[in-house]
């Protein structure tokens, strides 16, 4: 039987992309908790709001909560939009509205490089176990490309590719983003 695992998350594409990957657990979401509490994130690094969400959550369930912050880092823009890429353009979670906001903001900007970093943080009983991140380089395209994945997807080229994550498709996807290789460094530290 397979340990439980609760991601700290409503994001269904994020708990779909660590269930694909952490084959070894049964990762649920947070359908599971008996009326979870709303986490604001106030943290101002993706570790800070990671850490809040797994300690949180973890304080009221049994087993290991694992909490994802993750966002997009553009040089051009001065590392933005950063931990407030899901709510970039205002309204949470609105992709369209978050990826129409970053190609006005790249408007006549030259450095186009840009990264996905992820930080993942375990928790368990109110305590941090351990904290993981990854990255995944590449840069931003003109205009939104594919229409697969969720989030900046259309607009991330990922280095090494001609391709969006969005044209990419999942599979590459979970072999090179910044959460797979942040949940790679988690399972090294498992073994």
């Amino acid at each position: 039987m397979k340990k439980r695992l609760i991601v700290a998350t409503r994001n269904a594409h994020k708990v779909e992309e660590i269930r694909e990957i952490l084959t070894e657990y049964e990762v649920c979401d947070l359908s599971v908790v008996n009326d979870p509490p709303e986490v604001e994130e106030t943290g101002t690094t993706f570790l800070e709001n990671a850490t809040l969400k797994a300690v949180a959550i973890s304080r009221i369930v049994d087993g290991l909560v694992l909490s994802d912050d993750s966002g997009l880092e553009v040089d051009g823009l001065s590392g933005a939009p950063g931990v407030y890429s899901s709510r970039y353009a205002g309204e949470e979670g609105n992709d369209a509205l978050n990826n129409e906001k970053l190609l006005n903001e790249l408007s006549g900007v030259a450095n186009r490089t840009a990264r996905f970093r992820c930080v993942i943080v375990l928790a368990e009983n109110g305590s941090v176990i351990a904290h993981f991140s990854g990255a995944a380089e590449g840069s931003i395209l003109e205009e939104p490309a594919g229409a697969g994945g969720f989030g900046y997807d259309p607009l991330f080229m990922p280095k090494g590719h001609e391709e969006s994550y969005a044209e990419l498709g999942a599979e590459v996807k979970n072999q090179s983003s910044h959460r797979a290789n942040a949940l790679k460094e988690l399972k090294d530290w498992r073994k």
